[in-house]
């Protein structure tokens, strides 16, 4: 029971991880979701923060603003998603001094601030978390439960506690935790460990398990980027995230 419950945990967090993801727009897609009232939040950046923490398994990329307000425009949507464009990419713009030209990036930027204006929505400026406290908490919440469980509970069987705890820290997407459930088999009676030839028990170690997690993290990132040219952002984003 307590393995279909980390489980659905872990399934939980990675559906919503993958809905919260930020996607790339176009600046007219921008401009329509402003006139329209289609965003709950938006926020203004210049580039993205990837330094993504293994041990919060869901932490996503966070938006960072060191000079001029943009380029980059990053809004929520009500239904929960997050879209970005690059306000230098445009088609054409025209700039009314509704706002301070000389506060932002550049003149896309400035036109889709006078969208904001225009629209009502100035106020609903703030900090656009794509990932959301809750997601974040319960992927280092899973984390420290298995690493807890795997460094002070019982004895693992197929591995050593070495092997599992450096799998399930440098594995991408808590992928170690699946490996784990489904393999070792945690408070399962009916695990038995592997036996070598000479007859003795025989157990994974850890510089095995380091060395299969840092494979597993080139391996999703290979295949996150060929799925994501194959079936586009919305299928699978690859977001401003090295996973």
């Amino acid at each position: 029971m307590l393995r279909a419950v980390l489980l659905a945990m872990w399934l939980l967090a990675s559906a919503a991880s993958w809905w919260s993801a930020p996607r790339p727009a176009s600046y007219a897609e921008a401009k329509a979701a402003v006139a329209e009232k289609r965003l709950t939040a938006y926020q203004w950046g210049d580039s993205w923060d990837t330094q993504v923490s293994h041990l919060i398994w869901f932490d996503g990329a966070e938006l960072t603003s060191t000079g001029t307000i943009g380029p980059l425009f990053v809004w929520r949507t009500g239904d929960g998603r997050v879209r970005w464009t690059d306000t230098e990419k445009f088609d054409e713009v025209t700039v009314n001094g509704a706002v301070a030209e000389n506060d932002y990036s550049g003149p896309g930027a400035t036109g889709l601030a006078q969208d904001l204006v225009a629209a009502g929505v100035a106020d609903r400026t703030g900090a656009v978390d794509t990932t959301g406290p809750w997601l974040a908490g319960a992927g280092l919440v899973l984390a420290l439960l298995v690493l807890g469980v795997i460094v002070a509970g019982p004895a693992p069987v197929l591995g050593t506690r070495w092997f599992w705890f450096w799998l399930t820290l440098t594995a991408p997407y808590g992928l170690g935790l699946v490996f784990w459930l489904l393999r070792d088999r945690p408070w399962s009676r009916t695990a038995r460990p592997a036996l070598g030839a000479d007859g003795r028990q025989r157990r994974d170690r850890g510089f095995l398990g380091l060395l299969i997690g840092i494979l597993a993290s080139l391996l999703v990132s290979a295949l996150v980027l060929v799925l994501n040219m194959a079936l586009g952002d919305w299928w699978v984003p690859s977001g401003t995230s090295p996973y």
